[in-house]
């Protein structure tokens, strides 16, 4: 009980003190754009597990001010597309790069 309650405070700490300067490294103007920049990235790669017609495991994802950014591999333009689409459904999402290359 104790361990997990200072593992929990230690966790709320570096976050609290890295916050701050990943957001002013990233370019942006607040943590709480970060946040909201991180929760967008984590719900698409959420939807991609969900989501039979997506490979999770071969897709990044990055978000920078709402705009996500998708790279890795496809097996074919269908699986491309299909990532996209389920990244533009995700709220928060302003705009989407596909950067996904298809695997010959």
């Amino acid at each position: 009980m104790i361990r997990a309650t200072v593992l929990a405070l230690a966790t709320a700490v570096g976050a609290v003190t890295m916050l701050p300067g990943c957001a002013v490294t990233r370019g942006q103007s607040s943590v709480g754009e970060y946040v909201d920049d991180a929760s967008i990235t984590t719900a698409v790669k959420a939807k991609f597990v969900e989501a039979k017609t997506v490979d999770a495991s071969a897709i990044s994802v990055e978000t920078l001010q709402g705009e996500v950014m998708l790279s890795g591999f496809a097996k074919n333009a269908t699986e491309k597309t299909n990532a996209e689409a389920i990244a533009r459904g995700v709220k928060g999402v302003k705009r989407v790069k596909n950067e996904i290359a298809i695997r010959n």
